[in-house]
């Protein structure tokens, strides 16, 4: 089975590469109906398909899917901040944690997964055909400085609650959603805990569970009274 990045000019001669109508079907379904919609796409044979659609595309995306496609069965809907953390690792191990009086170190460039990127913040979903066992990745870019996206629910009602999490946790505007409020947070919280650049301030506090070291359990190491009563 080839993998995404093998070069067709390697192919041993006398074989053909590794092709998969079926998803290359879901890929030309959507050109064909989002034209320029469609920025992206990659296709792993017999294994999966990845697609990038526009933002102004996201909701056309799913109705093509959904109608055109067979992607009757909703699976999840997120975000992801691609910024590297401006803090470092200091969120995430207490041994990285930068002192007060040293320079923060530069932030690493910003890189992106399949299929690529061009803004800080893109939309994630995934969508499957239950008769078909084929599932569909698509990603929308967003812009960086108002990050906002029309909701699914009326192509896939499910949606709705990862919509207000994404809403709540990255600060993406949900265009159409119906009641977007918080799931976790108080309605008076400021920030969005997920964006890269908010500060975890409680690891600054109390490190994760497993970085210092743990205390003893009670009784674990103790001594038996010499009575042996237990007083």
């Amino acid at each position: 089975m080839s993998s995404p990045d093998t070069d067709l000019d390697e192919v041993p001669e006398g074989s053909e590469p590794v092709t998969d109508p079926e998803r290359d079907a879901i890929v030309a379904a959507l050109a064909a109906q989002l034209g320029d919609g469609l920025v992206a796409s990659e296709v792993l044979a017999g294994t999966d398909v990845w697609v990038r659609v526009t933002a102004d595309s996201w909701l056309a995306a799913a109705t093509v899917l959904r109608d055109t496609c067979g992607m009757a069965y909703f699976n999840f809907l997120s975000a992801i901040d691609w910024m590297p953390s401006p803090f470092g690792r200091d969120m995430d191990a207490q041994v990285d944690l930068v002192g007060t009086d040293e320079p923060q170190a530069d932030p690493e460039p910003m890189t992106w997964g399949v299929t690529g990127g061009s803004t800080r913040f893109q939309m994630i979903a995934r969508v499957h055909d239950p008769v078909g066992h084929i599932g569909v990745t698509v990603k929308a870019d967003l812009d960086t400085d108002n990050p906002r996206v029309d909701s699914w629910i009326p192509v896939y009602p499910g949606a709705d609650w990862h919509e207000r999490e994404a809403g709540e946790m990255f600060g993406i505007a949900i265009t159409g959603h119906p009641n977007l409020v918080n799931l976790y947070l108080p309605s008076q919280f400021e920030g969005n805990p997920l964006r890269k650049d908010y500060p975890l301030l409680a690891r600054r506090v109390k490190p994760w569970p497993g970085i210092v070291d743990v205390e003893a359990m009670p009784g674990d190491g103790d001594e038996p009274d010499d009575d042996g009563d237990g007083s």
